[in-house]
């Protein structure tokens, strides 16, 4: 994908990874759609981008934001669309209200569906284009203490691999990201801890934002980002006993920082 041609859709782009997605595509000459729902903060970035840049506000979890960010983004005449936006919550799955549960699945797995089928007539109309979503590691290692959150992930990596197949003789690519831990404001202070304690890797969104545009570049299928994950995803995959045992042994860790029971 040749990114000074390209004119990206970025979801999610008032968050820390989204915020440097944009600046790094930017910079790179592609044109910019931001959507988020930040209005604000949206404009802010749209103003400090150094090409040409517009900003949707719309609520992704709503068929009117969905509908909203559609004609923007076919206005805009987009090619690229980058499904970046998503939510996450940390806690034991019995511990969290149902609307919590809800609001991560709807966020990470039906925004970025809904808004791809809303798209796809479009993006198949153009000389090339390509869907980008933005998974997790979760997703292929699903982890204690995120089971809504692993669960959206691990379906956004299914949606994309049978879409890529699904799309396979048009010439709309569909690409897959799994970054591990980021360093963001998204992550909340027990998530910090249990990342303390257990000394997870994680890398700054700088570094991923850079790994995503280098594989948006290359249109490169699927990847993984930092290693032992990679290898801990493959892992997962053909023996998953050990991945459990694993985990098993930080599970007391995961107990300790979770947020306690809270109201349904």
């Amino acid at each position: 994908m040749q990114l000074k041609n390209a004119r990206i859709l970025l979801t999610g782009a008032s968050g820390g990874l989204g915020q440097e997605l944009a600046s790094q595509l930017s910079a790179a000459g592609a044109s910019l759609l931001l959507a988020g729902r930040a209005e604000a903060r949206l404009n802010e970035i749209r103003a400090s981008l150094p090409g040409e840049a517009a900003a949707v506000c719309a609520d992704l979890t709503s068929v009117d934001g969905i509908a909203l960010t559609a004609r923007a983004a076919q206005q805009f005449n987009v090619n690229v669309l980058i499904n970046n936006a998503g939510a996450g919550a940390f806690g034991l799955l019995e511990n969290q209200p149902w609307a919590t549960v809800e609001q991560v699945l709807t966020t990470s797995l039906e925004a970025p569906i809904h808004l791809t089928h809303a798209l796809l007539p479009w993006l198949h109309a153009q000389p090339q284009a390509a869907i980008v979503n933005i998974g997790s590691t979760f997703g292929s290692i699903p982890f204690a203490g995120f089971a809504a959150y692993s669960a959206a992930k691990a379906g956004l990596r299914g949606f994309s691999q049978a879409l890529r197949r699904e799309l396979a003789d048009t010439l709309v690519s569909v690409i897959h990201i799994s970054p591990r831990a980021i360093d963001t404001p998204m992550n909340s202070e027990a998530v910090n801890r249990l990342n303390r304690e257990l000394d997870t890797p994680s890398d700054s969104a700088e570094t991923v934002a850079r790994q995503i545009v280098a594989t948006l570049a290359r249109n490169e299928s699927e990847r993984h980002l930092g290693f032992p994950e990679r290898l801990f995803a493959w892992l997962n995959g053909v023996a998953p006993g050990l991945i459990d045992r694993g985990v098993a042994g930080k599970l007391a860790a995961v107990k300790r920082h979770a947020p306690p029971h809270l109201s349904h």
